[in-house]
């Protein structure tokens, strides 16, 4: 049901790898002039990622704002407050269910000070900041600097702070945890080039393109003075097809930067320009009008074509087909961009390009080969059209997904899942209804009776409208959770959470799995993580996931970003320097980094009893069958161990 609606939508590459991530590089300046004297803090900030604002609204539980702290600050007097070089960009967190403020790219930071006695200047502090992207969150972090007298660096440890030692603690010993990526990775691209191929068959069906087919292979039939040779220049043309929407993939992606690309695909304001234009694409389809390019490029490459000997003339062939096909093959061609441009590299666009352009030139090539297949071939007519319509559905029905970003990022609460999911509904109702023939569109040709495809197609479509029906009333909607909006959205929800036995802190979850024996699943989290949330909504509270959460496994959800002071602060050495543990957060993210080698959440991994691990770590990935394979491989793992 799922292939069936999104045919050219590739598999998002959501989950994260376990390595460290750092997104902010911090950089400290400090100049005396006379009797005054500035401290100019900035920040690179990695594209993507944001970094939050030194003052957010009032939220019980989110985002680290980015504060300075000074422990020393002998020979000076601060003048005034903290103070950015610009505003911050402020937005609506469905999550937070308030607004959060932060910064993209670079922020500069100044504070001013009047120097009280120029020969004991001692300035140091740090910087505690937070930054996250579309996908996860680090953990709470500090930035340490230190000017003047060499003495104030170590004022900036609070006295009395006794010294941990990670090696005398059980299960804090570090593993090793390849993450998932790869495989999702490799998946994806696979999913990429199933669903280029199959928005290429479905292009091909299109009134633009099928009827070029038996004029273009018996044009080659005609022009070649030799079977052979027509069977050449068919294989050609076919092979000009490829480069030709290959090259143009290619390009898109260079001109812009995979990274760019990336960025656009996960931006708020971008979303909203991708569902404008694939409304407009559906109402092509609908026969409202035709989207095409300009005549004169048509021609000139007609005219090239014509005026051309070789293989070039045959390149030219192969773009006019391009050009002409344009108004059917655009939004076909435009969504498979925006998809596979998610994967963040070059490889993506190119592969659905590929494929793409390879379900259009291979009838080409084929009828070229055998020719009397052209008589048995489907002959032009109504059908080809009903094909466009029905694509005009699918596309106003992804766009919707696009809408969805931008409502969860500005927070309009205008698509919330059960709104969402209703129009889903009516959607894919009328297009069973299109395919029974009870509705018709300007450019449909009249139809006495119902197509045998056309019943079955009707069929599916009605009963994914129905499958969909419970989702109003909080069903998990397993085969469409990736696309649906997640379930903190939904307004009204019958279903609730199973019971599962879950723990705050580490040792005491440890030790209450080991008296059990069962195995533990780490669950690196945080309050101002978004996509933690999502993993909660869309997977954990599936009936699938918590079943087997509640049966089998002990849950340690540890928060990064807990503020609430530890009863007695220590202090660690990290990286060659001794670093200042004082929050609950800190411990936790000092825990991630320790054993895990990782500070990106949502961050999941399967102990055994022995603090071992026993999978490797799975990151933000709503794919619920992926999620489940991931806990079941980790039992049979510790079924095989004890």
């Amino acid at each position: 049901m799922k292939r069936f609606l999104l045919f050219f939508l590739a598999l998002l590459p959501m989950a994260l790898s376990a390595q460290m991530q750092d997104p902010i590089v911090w950089t400290a300046d400090f100049t005396v002039d006379g009797d005054s004297a500035r401290l100019t803090l900035s920040a690179t900030i990695d594209d993507g990622w944001h970094l939050y604002a030194t003052e957010l609204p009032p939220i019980d539980y989110g985002p680290e704002p980015t504060s300075v702290s000074f422990s020393s600050t002998a020979g000076l007097e601060a003048v005034g407050e903290l103070t950015p070089q610009r505003e911050p960009i402020e937005i609506y967190e469905d999550a937070f269910e308030g607004n959060v403020r932060f910064w993209e790219h670079s922020i500069v930071l100044i504070q001013k000070f009047l120097v009280t006695d120029a020969n004991a200047i001692a300035l140091a502090g740090k910087v505690k900041f937070q930054a996250c992207n579309d996908q996860n969150c680090i953990p709470p972090s500090a930035y340490d600097f230190s000017f003047g007298n060499e003495q104030a660096a170590a004022a900036a440890a609070p006295a009395g702070t006794a010294t941990f030692n990670p090696a005398d603690q059980p299960w804090w010993t570090p593993v090793e945890a390849d993450g998932t990526d790869a495989d999702i990775a490799s998946a994806s691209l696979w999913s990429i080039f199933l669903w280029g191929f199959l928005g290429g068959l479905l292009a091909l069906f299109t009134p633009c393109v099928w009827p070029m087919i038996p004029l273009t292979v018996s044009f080659f039939l005609k022009k070649g003075s030799t079977r052979s040779s027509s069977i050449r220049d068919a294989l050609i043309y076919g092979g000009s097809i490829i480069v030709i929407y290959l090259i143009l993939g290619l390009a898109v992606t260079l001109i812009f930067g995979a990274g760019k690309l990336n960025d656009l695909s996960t931006n708020a304001v971008f979303n909203l320009i991708f569902f404008a234009l694939l409304v407009i694409f559906a109402i092509s389809f609908f026969g409202a009008f035709d989207i095409k390019l300009p005549a004169r490029w048509s021609n000139a490459m007609d005219s090239r074509a014509e005026n051309a000997t070789g293989l070039l003339s045959i390149f030219f062939m192969a773009f006019t087909l391009a050009l002409v096909s344009f108004s059917c093959t655009g939004p076909i061609i435009g969504t498979l961009l925006v998809e596979a441009a998610t994967m963040g590299n070059i490889v993506g666009p190119a592969v659905g390009m590929g494929a793409f352009a390879l379900a259009l030139a291979i009838p080409f090539a084929l009828f070229a080969l055998f020719p009397s297949m052209l008589k048995s071939a489907p002959r032009s007519g109504g059908w080809l059209n009903s094909v466009k319509v029905v694509l005009g559905f699918l596309e106003l029905a992804l766009s919707l997904k696009f809408l969805s970003v931008a409502d969860l990022a500005y927070g309009w609460h205008i698509l919330d899942r059960e709104v969402f999911v209703s129009l889903w509904v009516v959607i894919f109702a009328l297009l069973g209804l299109y395919l029974l023939g009870k509705i018709r569109f300007p450019h449909d040709s009249p139809s006495a009776s119902t197509g045998v495809g056309s019943f079955f197609l009707a069929l599916i479509s009605l009963s994914f409208s129905v499958y969909l029906l419970p989702g109003l009333w909080g069903a998990p909607l397993k085969a469409v959770s990736a696309f649906v909006p997640p379930l903190f959205t939904q307004d009204f929800n019958l279903y609730t959470r199973g019971e599962t036995r879950t723990f705050s802190d580490y040792d005491e979850g440890m030790r209450y799995a080991a008296e059990q024996g069962l195995p533990v699943l780490m669950d690196f989290s945080g309050y101002g993580c978004v996509n933690c949330r999502k993993m909660e909504g869309a997977v954990f509270d599936s009936e699938e996931i918590a079943s087997t959460l509640g049966n089998n496994f002990v849950i340690i959800e540890l928060m990064v970003d807990d503020k609430k002071p530890l009863a007695a602060p220590f202090t660690v050495e990290e990286n060659g320097r001794t670093v200042t543990v004082s929050t609950i957060g800190e411990k936790w993210s000092f825990l991630q980094r320790h054993k895990f080698a990782a500070n990106s959440q949502p961050y999941y991994i399967v102990l055994d009893n022995d603090g071992r691990a026993l999978s490797p770590s799975y990151g933000y990935d709503e794919n619920i069958p992926r999620f489940k394979q991931f806990l079941d491989d980790a039992l049979e793992a510790y079924a095989q161990g004890n």
